[in-house]
């Protein structure tokens, strides 16, 4: 065969590829083109500077982010650009672009990067290309001098590599001969002050903006950056209309990407294009005497081409209750029924979601209003308050931070709460409700540690969820209710499927389980497969340290689920598994999750398998956390770890996750008499060569 027949056969060969394969490939296309671009470029280009030039910008926001806070922020302080200085403000995902430019950026162009910190110390999945980037650049030839940023980042205190994923970038940026403007901005979820801490910086950062660049301020004041026009139903094709859909796919109007001779519908899912899952069981997990709620739930994926792998999270979509958003609808004075769309004035904005729409479907399936509320929102309101009183509370609020906490955050209020409790529950008529959808954030996803394993559940996806309520008592609001959203939506449907009556006292809210058009009904939610890095060793001798209470025994679940389907793989074979030990605790006996199971996998896994239970909050007996348990076994311990052990360590992160490690630290240097510093760089080591790993929040 010469080469022309090689060429053939290649060409030949691809065709039938892109026959099969068509409506992924267009599904792909689909993603990229029309919801996942943040800028566009007449000329397609990926370039920065070609993007500024045709965009006639003066000022970049870029973000890198793993679950949209980063671009919440970074959104934020471009609308405060805008608004204080009048700049020509360009805010896109660092994924959407190439960096080769990035120093040719005309002199009076300054860059702000807005970078999340994921994992341990990692760079976001949107932003890998951007730190390659870096990371390929030859210092000696200072190729960034000509480049001015500033650069704030977001993580969390309780993980060893506190916002490295900014610290590193801007390193490397200083070192190829950037100048980095003010001081690096470092936002703490792991102490819930990410607010704040960003106020702080902006403070700052926006004077040494306006000296760097030379500015006039002026008084702030609204500017959209989408038009908003009201529509006319009969003047409007239905089918086109979005009233809830998890993306354009599902609309009426569009063709879902289906293979037909597999009968499943294709992906690639993600935050752009979730599957409509449906919860094929569910059942509640703790006791009737607990006074707390938690539901395991399964998640049917065969109709689909989502491949999950043991210790990956599942991402699923919630909507609002029916009571906050009757709540909200009256504090903004809002037509639910009236129908709109909305047409970005800037060609670098991207719509926050499917038009044209209603607006009770923006409210239920797309805006964050249950969410905490912010200072720097409230300092947005102040032009749009109802009357001078108002004006004047809202100002004074927004400056001050002990007030703030003291008469809104400590009362767990959302946006409808807090302007209802200024104006006596009068409704506010005076703000536009573009406005509000430019400043509330988008309703984002819910990620779930999967505590099934894609050995034994190949077509399934089981999680685990406790139900998250909180009661605040307060003299003016003597019992105030916040509650996990999708926690509780799930609970509801939980109730439904086996015919258990709404405990809506748990909570006070309901749902709308059937969804837009209906496409929810038989207990489906949006959801997709967010890849991890939470796995098991490789090899299956390897010893195993695992330490999970609550919820956080979840993906521990799935990993000895994992085992057990090895072992039975190999009943023909001497197989040598090794040590697998998992510290849980719970409050009694009354939540102790998956109780039932455990004792059938010890059964299989032998001596491989030990499990150590530690209660809480038993009356009459001494309170039991897992640091406790991990020193009574601190021999063992000690001994698994000279034998190679890998440690996993999985629930919250301000206390546990840091008892935890406060725990190990001690068994380690007794059990190697080594000092407590020596100890703590030598487990530094173990999580930067994943001997460590941590999935905590």
């Amino acid at each position: 065969m010469d080469s022309f027949d090689g060429a053939i056969l290649t060409i030949f060969a691809l065709l039938i590829t892109i026959y099969y394969k068509f409506e992924a490939i267009k599904a792909i296309l689909y993603d990229e083109t029309e919801e996942s671009l943040g800028a566009i470029s007449s000329s397609g280009s990926r370039e920065i500077t070609t993007v500024i030039q045709e965009n006639d910008k003066n000022y970049i926001v870029f973000y890198g982010t793993q679950t949209g806070t980063a671009e919440d922020y970074a959104k934020m302080f471009a609308k405060e650009l805008v608004g204080k200085f009048s700049l020509k403000v360009m805010c896109a995902d660092v994924e959407n672009f190439d960096f080769e430019t990035l120093n040719e950026l005309p002199k009076n162009v300054m860059v702000s990067f807005f970078i999340s910190t994921y994992g341990e110390g990692d760079f976001p999945d949107s932003a890998v290309s951007f730190e390659e980037f870096l990371l390929g650049l030859d210092e000696s030839e200072q190729s960034l001098n000509r480049l001015r940023f500033t650069m704030f980042g977001l993580g969390n205190s309780t993980y060893e590599f506190f916002n490295n994923a900014a610290k590193k970038a801007t390193k490397n940026m200083i070192n190829n001969g950037a100048t980095l403007i003010g001081n690096l901005g470092e936002g703490d979820d792991g102490t819930a002050t990410t607010d704040e801490d960003y106020l702080a910086w902006k403070e700052l950062i926006l004077e040494d903006i306006k000296e760097a660049l030379l500015l006039q301020e002026h008084e702030q004041v609204y500017e959209p950056s989408m038009r908003y026009d009201t529509l006319i139903a009969n003047n409007v094709d239905m089918d086109t209309v979005s009233l809830g859909e998890p993306s354009k796919h599902y609309l009426p109007c569009n063709k879902l990407p289906f293979n037909n001779q597999l009968n499943i519908q294709t992906g690639p899912f993600n935050h752009n294009f979730p599957y409509l899952a449906p919860i094929v069981k569910s059942n509640e997990l703790f006791g009737k005497e607990a006074d707390r709620s938690c539901v395991h739930a399964e998640f049917d994926i065969s109709g689909s081409n989502i491949k999950y792998s043991t210790g990956d999270h599942l991402a699923v979509w919630p909507s609002n209750s029916n009571e906050a958003i009757k709540k909200f609808l009256l504090a903004f004075n809002l037509d639910e029924d009236e129908m709109f769309t909305l047409k970005p004035l800037d060609s670098t904005v991207q719509l926050p979601f499917p038009c044209p729409t209603t607006v009770s479907t923006a409210v239920r399936y797309y805006m964050e209003i249950t969410g905490p509320i912010s200072r720097q929102f409230f300092n947005s309101l102040i032009q749009f308050a109802p009357n001078a009183d108002i004006k004047q509370k809202l100002s004074q609020l927004s400056k001050d931070k002990i007030l703030f906490a003291e008469n809104i955050t400590s009362r767990c209020y959302n946006i409808a709460d807090a302007v209802l409790h200024l104006s006596d529950n009068q409704p506010w008529k005076t703000v536009p409700f573009e406005f509000l959808i430019e400043s509330i954030p988008p309703l984002k996803p819910r990620y779930y540690s999967i505590s099934s394993s894609s050995s034994t559940e190949k077509q399934m996806i089981h999680i685990t969820a406790i139900v998250e309520k909180n009661i605040v008592n307060d003299e003016s609001s003597p019992v105030l209710s916040t509650y996990g959203m999708t926690t509780n939506l799930i609970k509801h449907i939980e109730c439904s499927q086996n015919f258990e009556e709404k405990t809506t006292d748990q909570s006070g809210v309901s749902f709308n389980l059937d969804g837009p058009r209906d496409l929810f009904q038989d207990y489906k939610l949006p959801v997709f497969v967010r890849r991890s890095t939470f796995k098991l060793p490789s090899n299956p001798k390897t010893p195993v340290i695992m330490i999970g209470p609550g919820t956080g025994v979840a993906p521990f679940r799935g990993f000895i689920r994992e085992r057990v389907k090895y072992l039975e793989a190999q009943s023909n074979s001497n197989v040598n598994l090794g040590k697998h030990l998992l510290f849980y605790g719970c409050r009694n006996d009354q939540d102790f999750l998956y109780e039932k199971e455990w004792p059938v996998y010890a059964n299989t896994l032998g001596e491989a398998f030990q499990m150590f239970v530690g209660y809480s909050r038993v009356p009459d007996a001494p309170k039991k956390y897992v640091q406790h348990l991990l020193r009574e076994q601190r021999e063992q311990i000690m001994s698994l770890l000279k034998e190679g052990a890998f440690i996993y360590v999985c629930g919250d992160a301000k206390g546990m996750s840091q008892d935890v490690h406060a725990t190990l630290v001690d068994i380690v240097a007794e059990g190697l008499t080594i000092s407590e510093n020596e100890a703590i760089d030598m487990l530094k080591v173990f999580k930067t060569t994943g001997k460590y790993q941590e999935d905590v929040w």
